[in-house]
């Protein structure tokens, strides 16, 4: 059998209906994390769909406890060891999802149910991440079935905690390190550059989530009474936000901003074209690090952004000035930004400009930032893999612009990672009518499988 086979076998696997069933079965488990009362779904995913998928290729398959929440998300764990002289790819995924947000779909539609409405294919975790991870599992299973063989090891890691900070993750992965030694990671999550161009991408910016909360008193009074007379939170945290953030979303506080682009990532990025494709929104170019062109702005540059902000009842407001005020702040960043020196930062901004009464609090420990060169060995052949497979080369990026636990896998496990994403920025991925493209869907069992195809034949 040829790669050739290989490759026309997962197209039919996708023409038939084969990956539309299976990926209909994962979306209408409930796994949201956030929601107590879906732990038994995060656990029916891994046990009874997960696992038996893996275990009929010849996996071992285990589902491990959460070891830092007793009653946490738990973590699967499956390997198929062909021979000691091979090499073994490390895979990840997360089967849990952010909540449904059920009555905000469109008419017709369910996050937990797959409905195909052209080439769009709805339903919560088609895009993030049981979509990506299928076409994996899919494609690796091709292959096995094709040659009768991997031709590799693999090791697989499944969560199901990612949307909610990956709980566990990092011990789990420092308890079982010898378990977890490879050669290279790969795997897939996020979106393309381009949907129409598949993406390599070899790290992720950092995440740092901030709360700012300012409590002046003890409940609201009269606007008329003490309107004047009393200090509103609001538009002091207001002012506090507007000195940490230009008018034009550039970055005021020194200790967050870069020392700058790298002269070869900024080669390898600035000319790209940055977009979502049909759908997506336009993007603002007065926005952001004034000099910078898009790419730069969101693969090379860190951002200060403001996702929440409360003062009062928004909802039912009422004459009264409120007592307190409370945003939700994130930046992302690029290697090397340190997030203990930036939140020092802002509290030393703060205080500066006489806004010491604001709290600053970090309710997740931060996501680090991670890059790996684009001439690195492994991204050089999984480039050549796919332009193989395609006809033309991946985009390459040194890192994504969202985040992942990748500093976990880069970091603490030292070993090389390569993804290659499968959706595309337009997919309302976290929001109502999240979406996969079927073209990509398709192209990304190709490419796939001709990746895994390609490990067989020992690339180095």
């Amino acid at each position: 059998m040829t790669r050739a086979e290989a490759l026309a076998r997962i197209e039919s696997y996708f023409d038939d209906g084969g990956y539309f069933t299976e990926l209909a079965r994962r979306v209408a488990i409930r796994t949201e994390s956030q929601e107590l009362d879906r732990r038994s779904d995060l656990h029916h995913y891994l046990h009874d769909e997960i696992a038996p998928s893996l275990e009929q290729i010849g996996f071992t398959a285990t589902v491990h406890p959460n070891p830092d929440e007793p009653d946490g998300p738990p973590l699967l764990l499956a390997h198929r060891h062909e021979s000691d002289r091979r090499p073994t790819v490390l895979g990840y995924g997360h089967g849990d999802v952010v909540r449904g947000y059920d009555d905000q779909w469109r008419d017709g539609l369910s996050p937990w149910r797959l409905e195909k409405v052209g080439d769009r294919w709805y339903g919560r975790g088609t895009a993030d991440n049981k979509g990506q991870h299928t076409i994996n599992l899919a494609a690796m299973a091709n292959v096995l079935e094709t040659r009768g063989e991997l031709g590799f090891n693999s090791t697989i890691l499944i969560e199901t905690g990612e949307e909610t900070g990956s709980p566990g993750l990092r011990t789990f992965c420092a308890e079982h390190r010898a378990e977890l030694v490879a050669d290279v990671l790969l795997a897939s999550d996020g979106p393309r550059l381009a949907p129409d161009r598949p993406t390599i991408f070899m790290g992720t910016r950092g995440a740092l989530n901030f709360d700012l909360y300012l409590d002046l008193r003890d409940g609201g009074h009269h606007s008329g009474n003490w309107g004047g007379l009393l200090a509103n939170p609001g538009v002091i945290l207001s002012h506090a936000i507007a000195s940490m953030i230009g008018r034009h979303g550039e970055i005021l506080i020194p200790e967050v901003r870069p020392d700058g682009v790298p002269a070869p990532i900024s080669a390898a990025i600035r000319d790209l074209e940055v977009g979502g494709g049909d759908g997506a929104p336009a993007i603002d170019a007065d926005w952001g690090e004034p000099g910078l062109s898009p790419a730069e702005r969101v693969f090379g540059w860190n951002t200060l952004e403001v996702l929440a902000f409360t003062t009062g009842n928004p909802d039912k407001p009422v004459n009264a000035i409120p007592p307190t005020a409370r945003a939700h702040c994130q930046i992302r960043f690029v290697v090397p930004s340190d997030p203990d020196t930036m939140l020092a930062g802002v509290r030393r901004h703060l205080d500066e400009l006489g806004f010491d009464a604001i709290e600053v609090t970090v309710p997740h420990i931060p996501m680090m930032a991670t890059r790996l060169d684009p001439d690195h060995p492994w991204v050089e052949w999984a480039a050549a893999s796919i332009a193989k497979t395609i006809g033309e080369p991946p985009t390459v990026l040194p890192n994504l612009g969202g985040s992942l636990p990748n500093d976990i896998f880069a970091d603490l496990l030292g070993v090389p990672t390569v993804w290659v994403p499968h959706s595309y920025a337009g997919c309302s991925q976290h929001a109502p009518d999240e979406h996969l493209l079927a073209p990509i869907a398709r192209e990304a069992l190709r490419l796939m499988t001709g990746l895994y195809w390609d490990l067989g034949e020992r690339p180095f």
